[in-house]
Formats: C-alpha cells, structure tokens, sequence
C-alpha cells in the first residue's frame, strides 16, 4: 500500500530506497535540518516512507533524528556527521590547513587525527615527501594511499561510520607503540581555553595521539569557539600551537593570550 501511495505521488520505483535515501541526504546537507512533512511533501512520498529512511540513515550513524524531523547539527551529545562537517568552514578550514602544513619537514613522521579540518592537509601532504603519516582516519587513508614518497601507518580499532574513523582500545594500543615528532588535530567545541567532545572513545582515542608525539598543534575554525560539549578534552595550554582563522572574536583571542595559549590567526578570503 506504501509503495502504491508513494507511486501515485510521483516517486519512481526504479530508483530505490538507495537512490531515494541518497537524493533525501544531499537535500538535508546544505540545510542541516528539516522536519518529516517537509522532506515527504519535497519528494512527493508518504510520511510512512521518510520515517523509514531516516530510520537506516540514523542506523548507519549519518543523521539523527529529532521530533517531527532530523538534524545533522551537532549537539552537547552528539557529533554531526562527517559529511556535514566536510561542508562547514570551507575557506577557513583551507586557510588553517594551508598554515599547518608549514609545519611539516621532509623526513619526519606525523600523526593526523579524525577531523574534517585536519583531512584538509592531506593533498597538501605529497609536497613534504618523504614522510610517514600516521592516522585513524579513513579519510586521510583514502587520500594517501596512493601517494608517492607517503608511509602511511593505519590506526585500526573500531570503526565509526559517523566519524569515518577508528577509535577504541585497539587503535589507542596501536599509537602507544609508536612516536611521531607532531600531532595535528581538531575538536568540535571551545569555552574558553578548554576544548571539549561529544563523545568518550573519541576523548579517548584522542588523548592517546596527543601522548604520542613530541609536538602538539590544534586547528579549529572559528566558529567552534564559544559552545560546549559534554566532554573535556584538554586545555589549550596543552597545545604547542593553536590555528584558527580571523573570525575569532577578539575577546576569545584575548583571552587565550592571558591563558598562555600560543595563537596564530590566519586571514580568510573567499578566493581561498
């Protein structure tokens, strides 16, 4: 009877709950949010219908679904998922990227966490050859595997679609048995100079890259500064260096500098 209704308003059978689950997907992205009745009326399908696709996209760890809609936002809880969080802060996450990898020598042996922002550094990578990356980010593999002149050292453990990462015991074993000369890595959140999570295996897994290497550099956009997570992560002071973009409020820089955080703002531009 749902399949009937959903032809009699227009939905293809031949495109399938994949195809159907991917065009709904691509739609909620650039909005982040949308209730039940707007994405049925939108894709001319039953409510029956919508509920049960966000039902595998919330399984598969991609949305989370609210009442009377869904949401890809992150929350004091929940982490957004990748795919949104790929599409937010394009030019400053650039920007903060471009300015990290001026850390990078030949020869050395760095770590790249999970983050979306830290993913940004890994074409600019093939320019620092030779190099050992190590990661737990499914990303950053995908990105170098084929790279000339790039070891690549994968972080195994459990896999988390959300993140497309691996995290857990057996990926905090793993970088407890190596040493790299530096960490670049991201959080989702800052209030004031503490930087916070929405999840305890990440907190986790994080906390180990970070006791792993000799140098520690965070990259976090600005629109990060300012909220909360469930989580503490680490105080900034913790951190050799922090990067993020001139769209701080300069208050925040202020007081990251009276905190003894080393700050470098990079400037954004659109062309970036």
């Amino acid at each position: 009877m749902d399949i009937e209704h959903d032809r009699r308003r227009g939905v293809k059978p031949s495109s399938g709950p994949e195809g159907r689950r991917k065009a709904l997907l691509e739609y909620l992205l650039p909005v982040g949010s949308a209730q039940v009745d707007e994405l049925a009326t939108h894709f001319g399908v039953s409510r029956m219908t919508v509920h049960r696709d966000l039902k595998v996209l919330e399984e598969q760890g991609i949305v989370r679904r609210v009442h009377g809609g869904v949401t890809v936002h992150s929350s004091s809880l929940v982490e957004s998922t990748i795919l949104y969080r790929s599409r937010l802060a394009d030019a400053e996450k650039e920007a903060i990227a471009r300015a990290a990898i001026e850390m990078v020598e030949p020869g050395q042996a760095i770590i790249l966490d999970d983050s979306t922002t830290v993913s940004r550094m890994a074409p600019l990578i093939v320019g620092c050859k030779p190099l050992t990356v190590i990661t737990n980010s499914l990303t950053v593999i995908d990105m170098l595997k084929e790279a000339h002149g790039i070891e690549t050292i994968c972080l195994g453990g459990h896999y988390n679609s959300r993140f497309n990462a691996f995290f857990g015991y057996l990926c905090e074993k793993t970088v407890s048995t190596l040493r790299a000369n530096t960490l670049f890595m991201s959080t989702s959140t800052i209030l004031g100079a503490v930087a916070y999570h929405q999840q305890e295996d990440v907190v986790r897994t994080k906390r180990a890259l970070m006791e792993a290497v000799d140098r520690r550099v965070l990259l976090v956009d600005s629109s990060k500064f300012g909220i909360t997570a469930l989580i503490r992560l680490a105080g900034l002071n913790e951190f050799d260096i922090v990067i993020t973009d001139s769209g701080i409020p300069p208050a925040e820089a202020e007081l990251l500098r009276k905190s003894n955080v080393q700050l470098r703002i990079v400037e954004t531009t659109p062309a970036e």
